[in-house]
């Protein structure tokens, strides 16, 4: 994994993002994390679906286009689901309630900037 930064609409987001590095990173995701703290953030790229089996609790995915910006915000998505969006280039999973803590609506531009690589 990826370390990096999150910014909509030009300010930073509290969150500790990591990107997905390896085709391995993007299958495992979140599986079997527990719990999921408030800050933490997973992007996934490429990705236009996610699948929340094997998770314990729920999360929300924000779905973005080619150019990070939001396509569409599925909100509490519990575990043994599937949410995909076929516009979609890239998925960000956050904890259940945390897309609409940070004020991520559809439309917002996000900046992501990878930092450093971080060993899981």
């Amino acid at each position: 994994m990826i370390a990096g930064r999150v910014r909509a609409q030009g300010e930073p987001l509290a969150l500790d993002l990591e990107v997905t590095a390896s085709m391995l990173d993007r299958l495992k995701g979140w599986m079997g994390r527990t719990p999921i703290a408030e800050r933490d953030a997973l992007l996934i790229r490429p990705c236009n679906s996610v699948h929340t089996y094997f998770m314990r609790e729920p999360i929300d995915v924000v779905f973005l286009d080619r150019s990070d910006r939001v396509l569409a915000i599925h909100a509490g998505v519990r575990p043994g689901r599937l949410r995909g969006h076929w516009r979609a280039s890239a998925a960000l999973e956050l904890r259940a309630g945390r897309s609409a803590s940070l004020g991520l609506r559809r439309g917002d531009q996000l900046s992501i900037d990878s930092e450093e690589r971080v060993h899981a």
